[in-house]
């Protein structure tokens, strides 16, 4: 899958993206609700190879994207299928110095749009950690809807976590 918007360039991660990714994944508050630690230098290696052999969405495969600007990747979007029929869950994480200029907007919103008219999916869903109000605001600004607000129902980094469950239909486009 290869996209391209207005400003971002959408594609599978490539050899020499290894930098840019590791910047994103290094930050501790960028990786504070995901469900792994922050890259160091004794992962970062094995981490990027595993982005790099998901290149194409499959139903034993998940597919991560990188969101290139101007030669520089900016975010990673990754997308699964969940085991129901024609859904898939999707994630998405943006480094922070590209924050509040509409890159992640602009990139989520092309891949879900790509997914329901190429791919030909039925339903997109995202599953966050409630604290992470600006990938909440994303799913709304880009038409999810939160679905679901489950309590203390994961165990992350030595905690319960609530999570936020948001979905959305090829009919809500």
């Amino acid at each position: 899958m290869i996209l391209r918007t207005e400003r971002i360039f959408i594609r599978p991660f490539e050899k020499g993206d290894e930098n840019d990714l590791y910047e994103i994944y290094s930050d501790v508050k960028v990786c504070q609700y995901l469900l792994h630690d922050i890259w160091n230098e004794d992962n970062k290696s094995k981490e990027y190879q595993k982005k790099l052999q998901n290149n194409s969405l499959k139903t034993d495969a998940k597919l991560n994207l990188a969101c290139v600007l101007d030669e520089k990747v900016i975010g990673d979007i990754s997308v699964f299928y969940t085991g129901m029929k024609e859904t898939v869950e999707i994630g998405f994480v943006f480094n922070r110095e590209y924050s509040k200029k509409g890159y992640a907007y602009e990139s989520v919103r092309s891949v879900v749009e790509y997914l329901f008219k190429n791919v030909k999916i039925h339903r997109i869903q995202a599953n966050l950690d409630s604290r992470n109000l600006s990938s909440a605001k994303l799913c709304e600004r880009i038409g999810m809807r939160k679905e679901a607000h489950f309590i203390k129902d994961y165990w992350n980094k030595g905690e319960w976590t609530d999570s936020y469950i948001y979905g959305m239909l090829a009919s809500d486009l």
